[in-house]
């Protein structure tokens, strides 16, 4: 994860800039979106971590659908880039492999092509993490890339260096390790299907106790 934290924290600024009107050219993500929170309102609000969050634009979105929305990433740069672009907003530096949040104290957890970083043999630990901090119920919103191999960015987002693995996982196995962690697997929504890096979302909810 060190190596993940030194990436992004060189190319915040340049990654900021290119992703920040980016879901202005992405109805289906829009929509998931919108989906989640809709659902989060109708089981009656409640905090909802965006882990993951990079720059926050994603996290300021869900604030603009009314969600009582606050972000979490790795990077100390990409929070401070969030905390200039979203003044007012809640953003803290944190781990998801080691969540330092409340038990049961979030309605809703959104991990927007946050997890691809994360090794197969974390996942299960953050998956768990994740399920400690949503209360019973609670409503989690998966967001990675689709395919069956992991690969090393040495470059990015402005020709900058980074290392970084990033995960390609098919949905079933993604569900699989949901289910084993405590969550039912309520909707799936597959995207980009005839690009070379397809795109998965699903939506899942904590077990009730």
């Amino acid at each position: 994860m060190a190596d993940t934290r030194t990436s992004y924290d060189t190319v915040a600024v340049s990654y900021a800039a290119q992703v920040r009107e980016a879901l202005g050219g992405e109805p289906y993500l829009r929509g998931s979106l919108a989906t989640f929170a809709d659902m989060i309102h109708d089981a009656g609000g409640g905090p909802v971590a965006d882990v993951g969050c990079g720059p926050g634009h994603v996290t300021a979105h869900l604030r603009e659908l009314g969600i009582d929305a606050f972000g979490i990433d790795l990077s100390p740069s990409m929070v401070a880039v969030a905390r200039r672009d979203h003044p007012g907003m809640r953003f803290e530096v944190g781990s998801m492999t080691d969540l330092d949040l409340a038990d049961a104290s979030l309605a809703g957890l959104l991990a927007w092509w946050s997890l691809i970083h994360v090794p197969d043999d974390a996942v299960r630990r953050v998956l768990a993490h994740f399920r400690r901090v949503l209360r019973p119920g609670g409503l989690l919103l998966l967001g990675f890339h689709v395919g069956d191999e992991a690969r090393l960015k040495t470059q990015g987002y402005g020709g900058h260096p980074m290392k970084v693995y990033v995960h390609r996982r098919q949905p079933s196995q993604v569900a699989a390790w949901l289910r084993d962690a405590g969550f039912t697997v309520e909707a799936q929504t597959l995207l980009d299907l005839d690009q070379s890096v397809p795109g998965a979302v699903l939506f899942a909810r904590r077990m009730a106790e």
